[in-house]
């Protein structure tokens, strides 16, 4: 949500303030995630979404199509696929990316479990589609590995694209229930977890990446896995942070 509106009540602030609070901290804004429909044009909304994100010295933007209630309500399978309507996703999807990278910005495709770009092969197309150029890449791998897609693979066919990732574990188990939405799969079976806790090779989408790469690694979980403790999830990413990506460094 950009900065300076409101969510659940509370008062958001300025992107000036909110760049002065990070910065009073010591702390610096991770890459922003910018959505949108891509069924009609979103060009004004992607370019004013830009230049705030430029306002906080950000240089990548996670870009992804909003949630669909066909795909919502039957995730991970490529649910009512349509080339027609890609193509229109993909032509408006390029228009905003136009736009965000004239703000200085590189957006990063964000497949996403729900939307209407979900699949290998809707990835592999958008990719294709648009000029590295205007798109990079921004995989999350909890994501792709529940669509059933091999993140590994994907990574190191796109390596020279990738600009940042959401490092993400699934408990493959219930990844692979195909009865239940999007929401029952979240809360009631857990498909995410907590990093090294589940089946996603982390560390070998980890090892794909260039040599030298200097993006975001942004840990995600979106509901805690660990006894649903948000401290205690938190904890147990930051121990695999600290295990795990050193090694990583030391391995470059």
């Amino acid at each position: 949500m950009p900065a300076g509106t409101r969510r659940d009540g509370r008062c958001g602030c300025t992107v000036k303030e909110f760049r002065a609070l990070l910065d009073d901290h010591g702390l610096r804004a991770a890459p922003g995630y910018f959505s949108a429909g891509f069924e009609e044009p979103a060009v004004e909304q992607a370019r004013v979404h830009a230049a705030q994100q430029a306002q906080l010295g950000l240089t990548e933007v996670f870009i992804a199509p909003f949630f669909t209630p066909e795909r919502r309500a039957h995730p991970a399978v490529g649910h009512a696929f349509d080339a027609g309507r890609l193509a229109t996703v993909i032509e408006h999807l390029g228009r905003a990316c136009e736009a965000i990278t004239a703000e200085g910005l590189r957006p990063c495709l964000h497949p996403h479990v729900g939307t209407w770009i979900e699949t290998e092969q809707e990835i592999r197309t958008v990719l294709d589609a648009i000029d590295p150029a205007l798109l990079a890449f921004g995989p999350d791998t909890g994501h792709l590995h529940w669509a059933g897609a091999d993140p590994v693979e994907l990574v190191t066919a796109y390596a020279d694209r990738v600009g940042a990732v959401h490092v993400k574990d699934v408990h493959t188990a219930a990844a692979r229930v195909t009865e239940g939405d999007y929401a029952e799969a979240t809360y009631d079976r857990h498909v995410w977890t907590e990093p090294g806790q589940g089946d996603v090779d982390l560390m070998g989408v980890l090892d794909c990446l260039p040599p030298g790469y200097e993006g975001w690694l942004v840990v995600e979980v979106d509901v805690p896995d660990q006894g649903g403790d948000p401290k205690g999830s938190a904890l147990l990413s930051r121990r695999w942070v600290t295990d795990h990506l050193a090694v990583a460094e030391d391995a470059r």
